[in-house]
């Protein structure tokens, strides 16, 4: 395992830590719900700050025990996905922070925060929520042109946030579920609340979900999705609500199911669809108000807020 504590008392390594405070919001929606013996997530505040500008700075810090606010200065090439321990905040900081050629793994991590990061041509998944892992926050952060996922929620997961990202013309942008063999780990889990990202010329999976309930689809912009927005499959229960809907031939699926996959459950109202056809829905759904409050802008604001204030630099 690497240590973290060498590196910082080596000059040349990582800037010298000190005490900080998270980047200034607020987190919300499933992230910031109390369970699992959080009471939400706080990412690294309350341990070191460092900033690292290299690859091996940065896995050593990922992989260090401990809170730790990580602060990533430039590109930093990085290979596969590699693994995140709990209590950190990754974030970007200068300009146009960017993690390169790899990902992020979280393997029963929890309490991680990443943010103001942009993601290119990750091998994998940029970002892989697996294995039970818990209060992730994902937000304001950039994807392009990852080989498989921009963000997968999988294998028990829950408690996730994704918000203000911008997925620029990805393919797979955020699967929720990862086989329809998965209904032991999945049912029950899977909670992931999604806002105003935009999923700019991306093709599919804005999610797809098998098993997740609620997953919380509210306030993004579907601008020119080739393929379709939403898929709720394998009895998911899916409310989406306040999105703006641009040029997407198939909004949603659900009682149909999609591909071999299974019907699922989607409720959806106060949307709006521009060029666009209709939202599959049907079925009832638990409401994320059950877990959490929420303000809903008009979805006729959504494309204006969106561009204005999603992806990485938009802090």
């Amino acid at each position: 395992m690497r240590t973290l504590l060498a590196a910082v008392l080596v000059a040349g390594s990582l800037a010298a830590a000190s005490p900080a405070a998270a980047a200034p919001s607020t987190v919300d929606g499933f992230a910031a719900v109390a369970a699992l013996g959080l009471s939400t997530t706080t990412g690294g505040v309350g341990g070191p700050t460092v900033t690292v500008d290299t690859t091996d700075e940065l896995l050593d810090a990922i992989d260090t025990v401990g809170p730790m606010i990580i602060q990533v200065s430039g590109t930093i090439e990085i290979t596969s996905k590699q693994g995140v321990r709990p209590n950190k905040t990754i974030i970007g900081i200068g300009a146009n922070p960017t993690i390169s050629g790899g990902g992020f793994d979280f393997y029963r991590s929890y309490n991680v925060i990443v943010r103001n990061l942009t993601f290119v041509d990750a091998e994998d998944d940029a970002i892989n929520v697996g294995q039970q892992s818990h209060h992730i926050w994902i937000d304001h952060n950039t994807f392009r042109r990852p080989v498989d996922g921009s963000i997968d929620v999988v294998r028990g997961a829950d408690y996730v946030t994704v918000s203000w990202n911008h997925f620029a013309g990805t393919d797979k942008s955020m699967l929720i579920g990862h086989s329809d063999g998965a209904s032991g780990t999945d049912v029950g889990r899977l909670k992931v609340t999604i806002h105003h990202n935009w999923f700019d010329g991306s093709r599919q999976r804005h999610p797809r979900v098998r098993f997740g309930e609620p997953v919380h689809v509210y306030n993004n912009w579907f601008d020119g999705n080739e393929l379709y927005g939403v898929a709720s499959t394998m009895n998911g229960g899916v409310v989406v609500e306040g999105n703006a809907f641009t040029g997407v031939p198939y909004p949603c699926f659900s009682t149909s199911g999609y591909a071999d996959s299974g019907p699922g459950r989607l409720v959806q109202r106060g949307n709006l669809f521009t060029g666009s056809g209709p939202c599959e829905a049907g079925g009832t759904v638990v409401e994320p108000r059950t877990y959490y409050p929420y303000t809903m802008d008009p979805a006729a604001n959504v494309p204006a807020l969106v561009q204005a204030g999603a992806g990485a630099g938009k802090l």
